[in-house]
């Protein structure tokens, strides 16, 4: 198994901070189009992975046999009103996450690194790929906050 990259991972936060910087609270939870999520939903969301993750990890650190939970991500961030939080606060809570798990990764050896869980779908995957993962899935969704800040600059 290839090592694990932390530093991808921990520059997540960094690259996401970046993303937002010089975007007023205004501009932070203006929508791109109706139905479509704001900067600050966004940040939500990956507050919201971040939390699954977290347990993806945990659980498979666990060596529990349960498939790895999948959640509704739209569901949760209009559950929990993800809009009305500043985006602050959501970049806080991912940043903590962020750096629990970091370090809950540092501190395992090649054996615990190269456990498995079974993911909804029903495939097999390692921290490896939890990690990797969590990754592409932020750059997914920094190419996303870039283009609702191109559409609400566009307004301004």
């Amino acid at each position: 198994m290839s090592a694990i990259d932390l530093q991808a991972f921990r520059q997540t936060h960094e690259q996401l901070a970046q993303a937002i910087e010089g975007l007023d609270e205004r501009q932070l939870k203006e929508k791109e189009a109706p139905g479509k999520w704001s900067v600050t939903e966004v940040l939500a969301h990956l507050a919201d992975h971040s939390i699954v993750v977290s347990f993806r990890i945990r659980d498979i650190l666990a060596d529990t046999e349960a498939g790895l939970p999948r959640f509704d991500q739209d569901r949760w961030v209009s559950g929990q009103h993800g809009n009305e939080e500043e985006a602050a606060e959501h970049l806080a809570a991912f940043a903590a996450l962020l750096r629990a798990n970091a370090r809950l990764l540092e501190r395992l050896d090649a054996g615990e690194l190269a456990k498995r869980g079974i993911t909804f779908k029903g495939d097999p995957i390692d921290l490896r790929g939890i990690v990797d993962g969590f990754v592409r899935h932020v750059g997914t969704h920094l190419a996303q906050i870039a283009r609702i800040r191109r559409a609400v600059e566009a307004v301004r």
